[in-house]
């Protein structure tokens, strides 16, 4: 596969280097070769050892844990790669970091995903191409065009490979997230139940209410990320406890921090299934109920689409 306008070049940081690997091999190119490494007193050197000059570049790094210095990594990569006289850098963040930093909390908070979008313009990327933002708004802070590629299709065939679609519920874990659950619903043609979670006082736990009847249904719960997983195990209790036969999760990045493959696998979930977005640890790895969807043909495909100029957004019609 070859750019409209010069070779494709695909530069892999230290995130997540398994997914970098396996869209190199879908796409049935090499990664350039690159050394990106630390200094004794843990700076990030990168140098690129082989010509660049006039390619079409895609960065792929996800900004995952350690979110700093992954995200150092991606624009010390984009300088070096920029200074190389590369024709077009293109930055690709399966998981884009301190995307929950979207909006001021209180009175003197910072809008953090906004700082990061002006950091990788201004380190010299010229398009982003990032997976199920945590907020769609995210695109609007890059003053560069911005693809938002959504994991929905990866899940929407192994959810049909998987189960009778007549005993299916797709359920959103908390009402912000309704519009992403009903997409999902809407392609699998299953109804949709909402999670409506609060906390009445301070100190006390979250009252899950189940919106919509699950008695009786397979639910499968949608989100884009869980963390510490909390969430996920309140809920899939609740519905347990309204008659749901069993409960999955598909969820698009498997953040899970601390302890929380642990308290996933000790949950009544039956399976959480997540993408290769981050670099599953060896704990998720473990995990005998956590799954991991490769991501690697629905990115090598919008990079290929890019370097050729062709529609990316129809991937998802």
């Amino acid at each position: 596969m070859s750019a409209k306008n010069g070779s494709i070049k695909l530069v892999a940081g230290n995130s997540n280097p398994a997914l970098a690997q396996a869209i190199a091999e879908w796409l049935n190119l090499p990664l350039a070769k690159a050394s990106v490494r630390r200094f004794a007193d843990n700076e990030i050197f990168v140098e690129i050892l082989e010509n660049v000059r006039g390619s079409d570049a895609f960065i792929i790094q996800s900004t995952s844990f350690p979110a700093n210095d992954h995200l150092m990594e991606l624009l010390i990569i984009t300088d070096a790669m920029r200074r190389s006289s590369a024709r077009r850098i293109t930055a690709v963040i399966p998981y884009f970091g301190y995307a929950r930093q979207d909006r001021k909390v209180g009175s003197r908070a910072p809008i953090s995903a906004k700082l990061v979008a002006n950091m990788i313009t201004h380190a010299g990327v010229d398009r982003v191409m990032t997976l199920d933002l945590h907020a769609a708004q995210i695109q609007g802070f890059f003053d560069i065009p911005t693809d938002n590629l959504f994991a929905s299709p990866v899940m929407v065939r192994d959810i049909k490979e998987r189960f009778d679609l007549g005993n299916v519920l797709v359920v959103s874990p908390d009402v912000g997230g309704v519009v992403r659950a009903r997409g999902l619903a809407k392609r699998i043609n299953t109804p949709l139940a909402i999670i409506d979670k609060r906390r009445e006082r301070a100190g006390e736990s979250e009252v899950m209410n189940v919106i919509g009847d699950c008695a009786g249904y397979t639910c499968i719960l949608v989100d884009d990320i869980v963390d510490s997983g909390g969430t996920l195990v309140n809920a899939a209790d609740a519905l347990l406890a309204n008659g749901a036969k069993e409960v999955y999760a598909y969820i698009s990045h498997g953040v899970l921090s601390g302890g929380a493959a642990a308290r996933i696998a000790g949950s009544k979930l039956k399976e959480l299934v997540i993408t290769d977005s981050i670099l599953p640890t060896e704990a998720v790895r473990n995990a005998a109920n956590i799954r991991t969807l490769s991501l690697a043909s629905l990115i090598g495909e919008a990079i290929g689409r890019t370097a050729s100029e062709e529609s990316v957004s129809s991937l998802f019609d």
